[in-house]
């Protein structure tokens, strides 16, 4: 399925896919992305881009809510072949150079591959360039100075536990919540606001700890990592998250 672009505010969009989300934020000079899709949505991710007005040259920063491969895959190209600046959470830039990988191995995958839920999520993941290990050597960390700076003045928010650096953001009152939280997921039979499953977490426990964070904001849209936008009290959603994990 190609992207479909959704307007959150005048200056935040999402771009929804089956697979993963991103977002665009704008401001008059340009668009900044926060996560940037497979290595095989370059094409979805430019054409949302140019959806509002904007080409390659355009997009003045990518800004990573952690470094799994279905969120920085077109940032390895743009950070590469445009020299386009990457930031992320300090305690996330290792990750995002590939100095070491927190992610679900393909022998706990394996485990699962029976299901044709998980068979077909497996195919699709390899077919957009799942496997690629490549990191992005330029990566650096997002300081206050460097938000402050960017689209929408980013507002970092840490939530650790997914990945050890993971963190989402607020921005023009839009919670970006990456992987912290989501409402739906190729895997997950019943949508709703949930945890991603426990072997794609680096730390179940850190996971949550970081979801009672979120519920302290005072934010009524979450735009997550995957799945649809959820509108309502963040509180509520976390809420439902956490008797869901039981």
């Amino acid at each position: 399925m190609a992207a479909v672009l959704s307007a959150i505010t005048e200056h935040v969009h999402i771009a929804q896919t089956d697979l993963v989300n991103w977002t665009l934020v704008t401001d008059g000079d340009g668009v900044m992305l926060i996560d940037a899709g497979y290595p095989g949505q370059r094409d979805d991710v430019l054409d949302s881009v140019r959806q509002l007005g904007f080409g390659v040259d355009d997009v003045t920063a990518i800004l990573l809510t952690h470094a799994h491969i279905d969120h920085l895959g077109s940032a390895i190209w743009f950070a590469k072949t445009h020299g386009t600046p990457v930031f992320c959470h300090a305690d996330e830039v290792g990750h995002t150079k590939r100095e070491y990988l927190e992610q679900a191995s393909p022998a706990d995958v394996v485990k699962h591959i029976w299901q044709p839920r998980w068979l077909k999520w497996t195919a699709t993941l390899i077919a957009n360039g799942g496997l690629d290990h490549s990191g992005i050597p330029t990566a650096a960390a997002l300081t206050p100075d460097v938000a402050s700076a960017l689209p929408g003045a980013p507002v970092a928010v840490p939530t650790p536990g997914h990945t050890g650096g993971h963190c989402s953001f607020i921005v023009d009152g839009v919670l970006v919540g990456g992987d912290a939280l989501v409402t739906g997921h190729p895997l997950i039979p019943r949508p709703g606001p949930q945890l991603l499953p426990a072997l794609f977490n680096h730390d179940e426990a850190g996971c949550l700890r970081s979801l009672e964070a979120l519920g302290r904001l005072d934010t009524d849209v979450l735009v997550p990592g995957h799945g649809p936008v959820w509108r309502g009290p963040i509180a509520e959603a976390v809420q439902e998250a956490i008797a869901r994990h039981g």
